[in-house]
């Protein structure tokens, strides 16, 4: 991802519809376009048709009036074609309203997609229009229905990283709500704690707009600016081991290019979060992407030196056995080595002890009271 230079061009250039046509045939031959009845677009559709049911309702009162009307123009003797004529004019008006709209929606599917397509193959990346509950084990990736990416672009070199929006949705009928984030996820060399860092800019009125919440005795606070910008969460026992990883010279990475966004480490991945699109066909915001994982990439190598503690070589997992050597050396070289295993092989294993791969949550006291409040209502309703 780093070897070409960042060129934002095809978000903005102007396009050939012919060609985006053929383009777009060719990405859904390969599988890497969705349908044009993705989720975001059929929300819209839906939107629209309870817009129209509403409209027609209306047009039907509106009508009812209006033959009342002319039916009493046509006793007095007065002429009422033109009234007559204005509801059907009405409806017609809607309906051409409702398929421009739609047809607009789709057209803006299609040319994002292949906007976004040209982006990421200009900067030496691949585009996936849309994947149905991504695999991934982050906080935001285990809660609510209808679980979704799109508009994924991802980079392979000098590692792993893709950038996405993310969408799922909690409740149920009138209480049913969309949940829309923007996400980085970016493979790291070696599994390392389950670390969150909570940015302070971008919580609401209630605290962390994450959707889940930890025990605050996992929090660990830092020296200098840093507990301005983020609350850190550790595993309880893991304090040293954050220490190690979020050294004053990568704290002041994440201040200086990663402060808007909330940051997890999980197994091996790290996440950043934002609650809205992040991949979009704004030049802006992908060069402020592309800057912030630059920043990241190279200091994020240092941490695949880190090693659990708590683990030892027993508990790795067994190495397999090679084929049995021949030869007047077999029997001194199959007996193993004569000479003292280095002090590296005796480093733990790469990996994470069970008590340090998640962080444990907290039920959330504003949940609690939203219920407590329902349910009040409830029995007071019942009540009288």
């Amino acid at each position: 991802m780093s070897a070409p230079a960042f060129d934002a061009r095809p978000l903005t250039d102007s396009i050939d519809r012919r060609a985006m046509r053929a383009h777009l045939q060719q990405m859904r031959a390969q599988g890497r376009g969705g349908s044009v009845w993705g989720a975001s677009t059929v929300q819209g559709v839906i939107v629209l048709i309870v817009f129209g049911v509403f409209a027609l309702g209306v047009v039907g009162v509106f009508i009812s009036t209006a033959v009342g009307i002319a039916s009493a123009m046509v006793s007095t003797g007065v002429s009422s074609g033109a009234l007559v004529l204005l509801p059907l004019v009405f409806v017609l008006g809607i309906a051409a309203v409702i398929v421009f709209v739609i047809v607009r929606v789709l057209r803006g599917r299609g040319e994002r997609e292949y906007r976004l397509d040209r982006f990421a193959s200009t900067n030496a990346m691949s585009y996936v229009s849309a994947l149905a509950a991504p695999a991934l084990p982050g906080i935001i990736f285990g809660v609510g229905s209808s679980r979704h990416a799109s508009d994924l672009v991802r980079g392979m070199r000098p590692r792993f990283v893709e950038f996405a929006n993310y969408g799922y949705t909690t409740g149920s009928g009138k209480n049913r709500t969309t949940h829309r984030w923007g996400y980085v996820a970016v493979r790291l060399d070696t599994p390392l704690p389950h670390i969150l860092l909570d940015a302070t800019g971008n919580n609401g009125l209630f605290g962390s707009n994450l959707p889940t919440s930890f025990d605050r005795d996992q929090r660990l606070r830092l020296e200098g600016d840093f507990d301005r910008y983020f609350s850190l969460f550790c595993p309880r026992g893991y304090e040293r081991d954050a220490l190690y990883l979020f050294t004053p010279d990568i704290m002041a990475r994440f201040i200086d290019h990663a402060a808007e966004l909330d940051v997890e480490i999980v197994d091996d991945w790290l996440f950043l979060y934002a609650k809205r699109d992040l991949s979009t066909l704004d030049p802006a915001t992908w060069a402020w992407l592309f800057s912030v994982v630059r920043a990241l990439l190279g200091k994020l190598d240092q941490w695949s030196r880190w090693r659990d503690d708590r683990l030892t070589p027993a508990t790795a997992a067994p190495v397999t056995a090679g084929p049995t050597p021949e030869g007047p050396d077999a029997a001194v070289t199959a007996s193993g080595p004569s000479f003292p295993l280095p002090a590296a092989q005796l480093r733990p294993p790469p990996g994470v002890a069970r008590e340090g791969r998640r962080l444990t949550r907290s039920v959330s006291w504003l949940s609690i009271a939203a219920v407590v409040v329902v349910v009040a209502f409830w029995v007071f309703t019942i009540v009288l």
